[in-house]
């Protein structure tokens, strides 16, 4: 376990159990007592959590994990899951992209796709994307036209947010969007965290022509704090091999289209 998966994992478990003591991390993580407390020291520095005598609390508002955190988590699922989710793509598409590790995944495999590469100006993929990372990397492709939302940029998940974030998905329509989530439930929709985030993807939601969630199986089956959209506004789901065959039935019993990757 390299460091960086390890803050990682360990700031899971702060956000999880709400408060860990240093013991709690020697056992669980394998490291010595020194190394546990530096690293929650680095976290409390972040502001990511709250130092306690012997441990360590929640900080407030940290319901979520910060994006940079959350790439090593499930990272060969969402490999995949964004790999078969680019093949989705057609050349001169309109594809709406929210924020997220595996959307930016997705990005990523969309920009090394050579079919996508258009002969002549105007037959590039267009990106839509309230996400300030995914813009960063598409703008440098030449093949890509990117298409950023206004808004507030969000520390946790670079994702622009509020009532700036809004008004220009008001003016296009998308051919496709690939949502990701923080939950999808058969009879709650698709949530996020953030009511911000959720508030910007439900937009997008509503100017797509077809919806693709792209979701490892990890967040299949449960729910979040703010509602996206309704089931019956999801197409398609991509996820990992690992969902588990009962939802994979409720969500086909659904008409939402399954791909398990």
């Amino acid at each position: 376990m390299n460091r960086h998966e390890r803050l990682a994992g360990l700031l899971e478990l702060v956000i999880e159990r709400e408060s860990v003591h240093v013991d709690d991390l020697v056992r669980e993580l394998g490291v010595s007592a020194a190394t546990a407390r530096r690293d929650l020291d680095e976290l409390a520095e972040q502001q990511l959590i709250t130092r306690t005598r012997g441990g360590a609390t929640t900080a407030p508002g940290s319901s979520d994990l910060p994006l940079r955190y959350k790439t090593t988590r499930h990272a060969e699922e969402k490999t995949r899951i964004a790999r078969e989710a680019a093949s989705l793509v057609e050349p001169r598409a309109v594809v709406g992209l929210n924020g997220g590790t595996t959307t930016t995944e997705v990005a990523r495999e969309i920009a090394l796709r050579p079919e996508l590469r258009g002969p002549a100006p105007g037959d590039e993929v267009v990106v839509v994307t309230n996400a300030v990372n995914i813009a960063n990397e598409l703008t440098v492709r030449p093949h890509l036209r990117v298409v950023v939302t206004g808004g507030v940029a969000r520390a946790l998940s670079y994702e622009l947010t509020g009532p700036l974030a809004t008004p220009i998905l008001e003016r296009i329509s998308l051919d496709v969007l690939f949502l990701g989530v923080d939950a999808l439930d058969v009879t709650r929709g698709a949530a996020a965290q953030h009511e911000g985030e959720a508030a910007v993807n439900g937009a997008f939601v509503e100017r797509a022509n077809r919806v693709i969630v792209v979701a490892d199986s990890g967040k299949l089956g449960r729910t979040a704090f703010a509602a996206i959209c309704g089931i019956d506004a999801v197409d398609t789901l991509v996820t990992d091999t690992g969902a588990d065959r009962a939802l994979v039935r409720e969500f086909r019993h659904s008409g939402v289209e399954v791909v398990r990757v």
